[in-house]
């Protein structure tokens, strides 16, 4: 089968499935694992090229809305006609039904019923233990700067949060992604802040640019020197690569408590 992925996540689930041979092309964000560097690329997952995309001949291309604007791909596959599957998991209940669709497509389901049990029982075991913690700090995920844009209650960083034994600032919020602005962030007031702007390199996100902000040096977080930069890839793409994120998160807040905890098999790669 002669698989395309057009978004990061959908590239990464492919790899879980042992499906990676099967890639003829990715979009120009895909970069794990390492090999899709080399294949084809076709553009930024909102600007995919689909003439260069149907060039390549297809079985199935897997698109993805996780990204407002991604729509115009999907849109554009149906009017060629080209076979494909649609991924937009908000939760992390909906990433392991993603495995499992696409294991279905590619006829490896007993594979894909196997990671996602690992998955969703790793998930529990976090669980288990936040809920033995009283205290969870509130946390500030910064998704987007210039306008603000954070995760809300329908949010896998909400679930991520909760199961590391924390409380997202924004989880009253009835939304996946929610845009608000410093004034609202300063009301709050989080316990610690996160930096991982979506597409953006790691390298390049500098608490600098915050701290410029006003009265952002009076924050409880910043105070209390809990102003984190963190990796787009482990908290920003609806993939099981989440709990590695999680895992690295639960361990910051709390060590002693999840100092045990190991990532399941498959993500040991």
């Amino acid at each position: 089968m002669r698989l395309i992925s057009i978004c990061p996540s959908n590239t990464e689930l492919v790899e879980y499935l042992g499906l990676t041979d099967h890639l003829v092309g990715v979009d120009d964000f895909s970069d794990w694992p390492t090999s899709v560097q080399d294949l084809p690329k076709l553009g930024p997952d909102l600007s995919i090229d689909m003439d260069a995309l149907e060039s390549l001949q297809p079985d199935l291309v897997l698109a993805s809305l996780s990204v407002p604007g991604m729509e115009k791909n999907i849109a554009a596959l149906q009017e060629r006609k080209i076979p494909h599957l649609v991924f937009n998991a908000n939760s992390l209940q909906e990433i392991a039904e993603d495995l499992h669709t696409l294991g279905i497509a590619c006829e490896v389901e007993n594979r894909a019923k196997e990671i996602s049990q690992e998955y969703l029982h790793c998930i529990e075991q976090l669980r288990n233990i936040a809920q033995t913690i009283s205290y969870k700090p509130t946390l500030y995920w910064e998704w987007w700067p210039n306008p603000i844009f954070t995760p809300g209650m329908t949010n896998w960083l909400t679930e991520i949060s909760h199961i590391a034994g924390g409380r997202n600032a924004f989880q009253d919020v009835e939304l996946a992604s929610v845009q608000t602005d410093w004034s609202d962030i300063i009301k709050r007031n989080p316990d610690y802040i996160f930096m991982a702007w979506v597409g953006v390199a790691y390298e390049r996100i500098k608490p600098a640019h915050l701290l410029k902000r006003p009265n952002a040096h009076a924050l409880r977080a910043v105070k209390h020197n809990q102003l984190h930069v963190m990796e787009e890839w482990l908290y920003c793409r609806p993939s099981p690569r989440l709990l590695e994120g999680a895992l690295k998160l639960a361990q910051l807040l709390h060590p002693e408590k999840y100092r045990h905890i190991k990532l399941p098999h498959f993500l040991k790669q």
